[in-house]
């Protein structure tokens, strides 16, 4: 059995019309008949999301000596599971929660780096004004500030993590959408387009002029409290622009996730899926050598850079895995 003959003996099954099915791939009804007709050949893309809506393995669909169906449809990750179907009821409620907690998301995001705002404040002005507060004080309130904010934080995504839990699948699994989904979601994420465009826009017009307080303050020789107060509004300015960045990303991620698109799309999940373990192992080390360093230094109000710093190293390890992913395949 040929290729164009199983995809019209596939879409049979599941009781679709050319149409219907078209809605499901996002082409053209008409391209559905030329496939089935084999007048023309879905491309690898096409081909992958065949498999995921069909539930069957790209193998079958293009090995012509594979003639039997399987008997349970299985995902692209190699499990025994069906590919789960979302309703136009889930893929709503998905929307509604992740849009609703975007702007929670990313005050909470925002905080983080705004944690050693009051402490940084608090260390110089023990030095600036010493009658005023010491030095001992300042460093014990402004630690204590930071540890509740991040603790508020990390409290927050905790709960939105298990309010989202039974949809995690959407993020890690393959699944196909319910007649008529696709068009709602696209036609919500098209709604979006201007908004996100605007806010990642003013987000990178922040990280750009946040320096400018401090090359000011150095270009009239201030005072090193003063230079305490523009890291301060460099800090401030930075938490403005993650703020905007994870409020447009998580509500396009919604709309993208339900579509398996971008960073959702079937070789990334599975890549994500190997990478996963590697994530794990690294933050463990992460939070050892803070609280390590930490501990024995008792430099709490530095030791916190290792957090920025560890970050940027993460895209780093990130990238090496994949290219060591690369050259092994």
């Amino acid at each position: 059995m040929i290729l164009a003959e199983k995809i019209a003996a596939l879409r049979r099954k599941n009781g679709w019309s050319q149409e219907e099915m078209a809605y499901q791939m996002g082409v053209s009804r008409q391209s559905v008949s030329k496939w089935e007709s084999g007048t023309s050949i879905p491309d690898l893309e096409r081909i992958l999301k065949l498999s995921q809506i069909f539930g069957v393995s790209t193998d079958y669909l293009l090995k012509e000596d594979i003639e039997e169906e399987p008997a349970a449809a299985v995902s692209d990750t190699g499990s025994d599971e069906l590919v789960k179907t979302v309703t136009v009821e889930e893929a709503n409620e998905y929307m509604e929660l992740n849009i609703q907690a975007a702007k929670k998301s990313a005050i909470a995001t925002a905080s983080y780096v705004l944690s050693p705002v009051v402490l940084l404040f608090l260390a110089g002005l023990s030095e600036y004004r010493q009658n005023v507060i010491s030095e001992n004080m300042a460093g014990g309130v402004g630690v204590v500030v930071l540890l509740l904010i991040v603790g508020i934080a990390t409290a927050y995504f905790v709960m939105l993590g298990m309010k989202l839990e039974k949809y995690e699948y959407l993020e890690k699994e393959c699944f196909r959408l319910e007649y008529g989904v696709e068009g709602i979601v696209r036609k919500r994420m098209a709604e979006y387009e201007g908004t996100y465009r605007i806010c990642i826009m003013a987000g990178v017009f922040l990280c750009i002029i946040c320096a400018v307080p401090l090359m000011i303050a150095a270009a009239i020789d201030s005072p090193d409290f003063v230079y305490i107060i523009c890291t301060e509004i460099l800090l401030i300015m930075i938490a403005c622009a993650v703020f905007l960045f994870v409020l447009a990303g998580e509500k396009k991620d919604c709309f993208e996730v339900l579509l398996q698109e971008g960073d959702y799309t079937a070789e990334k999940k599975m890549e994500g899926k190997k990478t996963e373990r590697v994530s794990r192992i690294y933050w463990c080390i992460i939070v050892t050598v803070y609280l390590g360093v930490s501990l024995y230094t008792n430099d709490w109000d530095r030791t916190w850079i290792i957090w920025p710093c560890a970050a940027v190293l993460f895209v780093a390890v990130r990238a090496i895995c994949g290219a060591f992913k690369n050259k092994a395949e």
